[in-house]
């Protein structure tokens, strides 16, 4: 006598989750995939943003978040960290810069918890840009891009073209001018400059955060957005670098001393 075995009607087919994994990875790992998966991404969350209350934007963080993590499953232990080490630096910064200082504010008065994870996925934009076949066969003429594109926008905001006299965006530039030349990792820098020029265009347009006019305590002009907003990621990045090793080897002691007290127990 043969048994039949009932399959719930809605169920996936065996191995479909596996094979929709596995192209997600492709996606998550390869350039040409990932970064206009993440402009789209980006471009459409701040956009639904923008259409509702609290309990909407917390929907948006938790898969915000969810990209975060399934983005760094492909990644090697201290690019991981590199990621967290973004995270917590700029999550920092958001705090005194936004929260306290007031040079920006959210559309809800609030930090969304969509942002923490906004920096690490800028990172990661960056990095796989920095992988890109573009980037590593033509290094050099992507930073030139990325320093005249900034020098361009940091002298318009000077000239008020904007609405704006950006005092402080230009000087920002200087600074991203100098990480471009002489820093650690250019091409990721070049990236991140291109990315973040692109999400503080849209998120300032679709109304998501707004600077204000005038740095607060200093008194000097301030762009929607600063032209040198970029800066602000680079330093991040620029952490992410210096400190990954460390937060990994702290972390792999953690793990350790763990272990050691399961086995006493």
């Amino acid at each position: 006598m043969t048994t039949v075995h009932a399959r719930t009607p809605h169920a996936p087919p065996p191995g479909l989750l596996r094979r929709l994994w596995a192209h997600a990875l492709v996606v998550l790992e390869r350039p040409r995939y990932f970064i206009p998966f993440l402009v789209v991404f980006t471009s459409l969350g701040l956009w639904l943003d923008s259409l509702g209350g609290l309990g909407w934007q917390l929907v948006l963080s938790a898969i915000a978040w969810a990209v975060l993590i399934a983005a760094c499953v492909p990644l090697g232990p201290l690019d991981r960290a590199r990621v967290f080490v973004v995270v917590v630096v700029a999550t920092t910064a958001e705090v005194i810069f936004s929260t306290i200082l007031g040079v920006y504010d959210y559309r809800l008065g609030n930090l969304p918890l969509f942002v923490p994870a906004g920096h690490g996925l800028v990172y990661l934009a960056g990095y796989r840009f920095s992988q890109s076949r573009l980037a590593r066969v033509h290094p050099r003429i992507i930073v030139g891009v990325a320093i005249a594109g900034a020098l361009f926008w940091g002298i318009l905001g000077l000239t008020n073209a904007l609405g704006r006299v950006d005092v402080a965006g230009a000087i920002a530039v200087a600074f991203l001018v100098v990480f471009l030349v002489i820093g650690r990792a250019p091409t990721l820098y070049a990236g991140v400059f291109f990315f973040v020029a692109f999400l503080e265009i849209w998120g300032t347009w679709v109304s998501t955060w707004y600077w204000e006019p005038t740095v607060p305590f200093l008194g000097i002009g301030n762009g929607n957005p600063p032209s040198g907003a970029a800066a602000g990621y680079v330093l991040f990045d620029i952490a992410a670098l210096a400190l990954a090793p460390a937060a990994l080897a702290a972390w792999r002691a953690i793990e350790g001393r763990v272990r050691g007290l399961r086995r006493s127990s």
